[in-house]
Order: structure tokens, then C-alpha cells, then sequence
């Protein structure tokens, strides 16, 4: 089968996933085969191919926000049947025993397995994935259009809910990419007024699209104080601006994976009890709620689709901001 194998970690600029054939995975206990049809490409995914992250295994097919129908069953699969269309996201399984787990925080397992990082990922035709971890896609979403949610949008989701933002407040979105195109749809929808600041004309103009009330770039003042914050750009210095222009008591959550350093701030950025706190991974309640709140608002991706051979392509084009939306692969 045709995949995107990352040999060695590089720079997106040389081009270092190989389309080349593999062997076709077969599913073990407790796993299914999807016959992947659509992947995201996500910041993650670069991060990934350019060895921010610390890589488990070599060589590795990268990509985590998986559309595909079921193709085989492992021995004692039983959640799915074949045909079923359905998505695979970020966490591959969790153990279940430690005490994150226990407490209900599986993103913060001990034992947790990542797809495209611990596990080969969609960049591929045919992945193998835990069968307890895979969801039924809304009926209302194309391949393409759905792929985004499974790790953009559950991300978004869960960073949506820990900046604590309320119905009537001012939510502050810093970057406009797609995890950040879903959010506004989220907040909008729960009442919330939208800020976004972005150093992108074309990403503004998105904003705008989706019902921002004001856009500008990180360093402006927006007409009001924001209640809250979400910065999604891998930039330290973002973290700065965001608590210089928030109402007190306020929380900024990172949406990041990986980040440049948070430069040292001044104590009255952060007194009168505003919080700083960083978004780990995703759990299945958080898939399970998104999922569902996708298909009642109904959230609106908008996809700039590439074919697999072209993931480099795609993951440079993200690197230096020229996706309007989200990236994804589009497999036959």
C-alpha cells in the first residue's frame, strides 16, 4: 500500500516523507483496518516531521485526524462492522490503570499511545486502530469536511472549555488556523463575542466570515478587554499580549504541543487572578462531545484538500501560514 514514511526527522522545506509501498498492517486483538479515504494535516503532524517532538519510533507514517471505513476486524472486535465510516484522532489508547486515568484525565496517562507519533497514522491507505478509541462520523459531514474535527476541532474543544469563557463574555482567539476556525463556531454558538488576532490579512478575513466582532494583529488593542483566552501559535511572546489585553480573573489557554519560550513577565500581567494554563492531548469525552455538538450547530469546516503524495507540500504551505482553514489529504 502507497504511505508518507518520515525516515528521519527534517525540515518540511526537504521534502523528508517518502511516498513509497508498505506492507498492508493486519488488525490484532481488540483492533480494526480503516481503509483511510481522509487525513488532516495538523501543526502536530509538523512538529512531528521536524523533530520538535521526541519520536518513539522510526520509521513512522505521521497524521492523527483520520476519516476511513471499516475494512477488517482483529479477534473480539465487535463496536464496529465493516462498512462503517468512521475517525480516528490523537490518542490512541490509554491504559486506564494509572492515576490520571483513574481521576478521569486519560489525556495525561502515563502509558498513553499517540497516533502518528507511538502508532503509524493516516498519511497511509490502510491504519490499524484501537477499536475503543474510533467514533462514528456525523451523517451531515463529507470525508474531507469532517477530518479536521478529530483532533482541530476535540483540541479546540477542550481549550474552548478550560479558558472558562461564560455566555455574554469576550473570547480573545490568537491564531486563525484550524483548530481556531472551529472555535469561533463553538463560541459563537454558546454566546460568546469573538476577537481574533492574527497577523494574516486572508486569516482575518476568515474570521470576519465566521462572525469575529473584531479582528487585528497580537500587538493591538482590541475595542475592549477580553474575558478570555485561546492562543494556538506556537509563539511564547503570544502569551504576553493575550494577558496585557484581559479582564482580571481571566484564563489564556495554550492550545500548543510544542512552544518557543515564554518570555519572563511582569508580575501585574498575571495579579488580579488571571490564569495561564496549557491544553494536553485529548480524551474520548472530549470526541464524544464534539462530535456531537459538530453535527447540531453544524460546524462549517473549510478544507484545502491535497493528494497524499503531496503531504510535504500540504505541511510547508502550514508551516508558513498559506492554509486559509485546514489542510487535509484526500486518499481514493
Amino acid at each position: 500500500m502507497k504511505a508518507m514514511l518520515l525516515n528521519a526527522p527534517k525540515p518540511v522545506e526537504s521534502s523528508p516523507l517518502e511516498f513509497t509501498d508498505i506492507p498492508k498492517p493486519r488488525p490484532k486483538k481488540g483492533e480494526i483496518r480503516l481503509k483511510v479515504s481522509a487525513c488532516g494535516v495538523c501543526h502536530t503532524d509538523l512538529h512531528t516531521v521536524e523533530g520538535e517532538l521526541s519520536l518513539p519510533k522510526l520509521p513512522l507514517v505521521p497524521g492523527h485526524e483520520v476519516v476511513g471505513y471499516v475494512d477488517a476486524l482483529g479477534d473480539g472486535a465487535k463496536r464496529f462492522k465493516k462498512g462503517d465510516r468512521v475517525g480516528a484522532f490523537w490518542l490512541y489508547s490509554s491504559c486506564g490503570k494509572c492515576k490520571f486515568c483513574k481521576r478521569g484525565q486519560e489525556n495525561l496517562c502515563e502509558n498513553g499511545k499517540f497516533t502518528g507519533l507511538h502508532e503509524d497514522g493516516g498519511y497511509e491507505e490502510y491504519m490499524i486502530a484501537d477499536e475503543n478509541f474510533i467514533y462514528k462520523i456525523p451523517d451531515n459531514f463529507s470525508d474531507e469536511n469532517a477530518a479536521p474535527l478529530l483532533c482541530a476541532g476535540i483540541i479546540g474543544y477542550r481549550s474552548f472549555v478550560l479558558s472558562e469563557v461564560k455566555p455574554g463574555e469576550r473570547l480573545g482567539l490568537f491564531g486563525f488556523g484550524a483548530s481556531a476556525h472551529i472555535v469561533i463556531q463553538i463560541a459563537l454558538h454558546e454566546g460568546c463575542e469573538v476577537y481574533v488576532f492574527s497577523r494574516s490579512e486572508e486569516h482575518r478575513s476568515l474570521a470576519r466570515k465566521l462572525g469575529a466582532s473584531w479582528t487585528g494583529s497580537a500587538t493591538d488593542d482590541p475595542p475592549k478587554k477580553i474575558d478570555a483566552a485561546i492562543t494556538f501559535a506556537p509563539a511564547g511572546w503570544i502569551v504576553k499580549e493575550g494577558l496585557r489585553v484581559m479582564e482580571k480573573g481571566g484564563t489564556l489557554a495554550i492550545n500548543a504541543i510544542y512552544m518557543s519560550p515564554i518570555p519572563e513577565l511582569d508580575y501585574r500581567l498575571i495579579y488580579h487572578e488571571r490564569k495561564v494554563r496549557s491544553v494536553a492531548n485529548e480524551t474520548r469525552k472530549d470526541a464524544e462531545e464534539l462530535l456531537k455538538l459538530a453535527g447540531e450547530i453544524p460546524i462549517k469546516t473549510e478544507v484545502e484538500t491535497f493528494d497524499l503524495e503531496r503531504a510535504n507540500h500540504a505541511l510547508n504551505l502550514l508551516k508558513h501560514g498559506k492554509i486559509n482553514g485546514a489542510g487535509v489529504l484526500k486518499l481514493d
